[in-house]
């Protein structure tokens, strides 16, 4: 894998699965490293964007481009990156890879608006915040993938395959950052540990806790919900209560099962290649990582 992309934490996966991808289906030209390019601008845009939205102080472990220049530059920062990555993509000859990345983008926004709507909703249902991760998250992963086959050969049923992989892979990919967000060290994450929380952002993690932790826990999420404070004692109860109930291993659990369905669908697809084996290694490598 370290051919086509280095990694660091979870980070590059994007560029990794079109990359490949487009190594499956037979292409080796130097289209794939724009369009991977074109892939990482329109997600740094949204995470500009989202940092403003957020109000998320840092970032990686570093300060958030809005606290350090202002929001005021920042926002024109990220539309800077949304315009330039698109002026890339048509840069090619084919608009079909194109309307695939403005459809993309554009379910990516719709996600965020949507996400706004339940901003502080703790009862946000499982389907609703899964509508939520496929738009932010998996779309962009499932995007990828169908660009890399849309630069080589691919069959009808195969580009398919890598569209049903991308967003199962995605899919997979935000269980495991929601989980550590509950779970991993500030160092290795690069952000505050309970940022979700604070931000009013009920993920699986909370969601499976309120479905099991009974009125305890429903009075303490909601709580730190209503004030946007999250306190070392209340940490250590979330943290207790997450043990308790077993809702780790289950939100673990999920992001195997479409890690798994990743791998299924190259598996009935694609025949046996060191790249069709990059690929399914990717979604492994999701679902064990750190940061």
């Amino acid at each position: 894998m370290g051919k086509y992309v280095q990694m660091s934490g979870g980070k590059r996966v994007r560029p990794a699965v079109l990359l490949m991808a487009a190594r499956l289906c037979g292409y080796t030209g130097d289209r794939g490293v724009l369009n991977a390019a074109v892939v990482e601008f329109i997600h740094t845009a949204t995470l500009v964007h989202d940092d403003i939205i957020d109000g998320a102080e840092t970032r990686r472990g570093r300060l958030t481009a809005h606290s350090r220049w202002g929001s005021d530059i920042t926002v024109l920062l990220g539309d800077y990156l949304y315009i330039r990555s698109m002026a890339m993509a048509l840069t090619q000859d084919t608009l079909e890879v194109v309307r695939t990345l403005c459809d993309c983008t554009l379910k990516m926004i719709e996600g965020e608006l949507y996400q706004l709507t339940k901003a502080g909703d703790a009862s946000i249902t499982e389907d609703e915040h899964f509508e939520i991760i496929r738009r932010k998250t998996a779309y962009l992963f499932s995007g990828c993938a169908e660009i890399g086959g849309l630069l080589g050969t691919v069959s009808a049923d195969q580009r398919t395959a890598l569209r049903n992989y991308g967003l199962d892979l995605g899919i997979a990919f935000q269980i495991v950052d929601d989980v550590l967000d509950y779970m991993a060290e500030e160092s290795a994450l690069g952000k505050p540990i309970g940022g979700d929380l604070r931000e009013g952002k009920v993920t699986l993690p909370i969601i499976l806790l309120l479905q099991r932790g009974g009125p305890a826990a429903a009075e303490l999420i909601h709580g730190i919900m209503a004030d946007g404070q999250v306190t070392p004692e209340h940490w250590r109860t979330i943290k207790d209560l997450l043990a308790r109930h077993g809702v780790v291993e289950s939100a673990f659990e999920r992001a195997v099962l479409h890690a798994t369905k990743a791998k299924d669908s190259l598996a009935t697809s694609f025949a046996s290649s060191p790249e069709r084996d990059g690929l399914m290694a990717l979604a492994d490598y999701v679902i064990s990582r750190d940061r």
